[in-house]
């Protein structure tokens, strides 16, 4: 992993299929920022790597949670309630938004340790009347600058 770090260049070659690499191009081309193919490869790799970071159970991670839910579902909203009140040090924020006369769209700001994060997401989607939900992090101490 030399030059990682230090700011120094390494050349490297990758051996892909031309339909990938041309599909590649063209998603670098429809960003419209004029990154080129080394930048993006770079921006996959610290991702890669932010995301990895992002599961370590110790990492410091910011997050997203969202949830589609039918909220009139048991006692679902009493469930979700509850679960939320035993976290408030990971939420940071929350929006709720009434999709239709039954859904309910919620998303959670979270920070916290992973494995506090992933518990509460786990909690929260595994309930009856969650349709879908997704939790979305990154690791805070992962470094950005590479």
């Amino acid at each position: 992993m030399d030059g990682i770090g230090t700011g120094d260049l390494v050349r490297f070659s990758i051996a892909v299929p031309e339909e990938l690499l041309r599909a590649f191009d063209a998603q670098i081309a429809q960003r419209g920022d004029g990154v080129n193919r080394s930048e993006a490869i770079r921006d996959l790799m610290r991702a890669s790597l932010v995301r990895d970071e992002a599961t370590t159970p110790d990492a410091q991670v910011i997050g997203s949670l969202t949830m589609i839910y039918d909220h009139h579902t048991g006692d679902l909203t009493r469930r979700l309630d509850e679960i939320q009140h035993d976290y408030t040090t990971e939420i940071v924020s929350t929006m709720h938004v009434h999709l239709d006369h039954h859904n309910c769209l919620e998303i959670l700001a979270v920070r916290g340790t992973g494995t506090r994060v992933h518990e509460l997401a786990n909690k929260l989607l595994g309930l009856r009347g969650v349709h879908h939900g997704k939790l979305s992090c990154a690791a805070t101490n992962a470094s950005l600058d590479l």
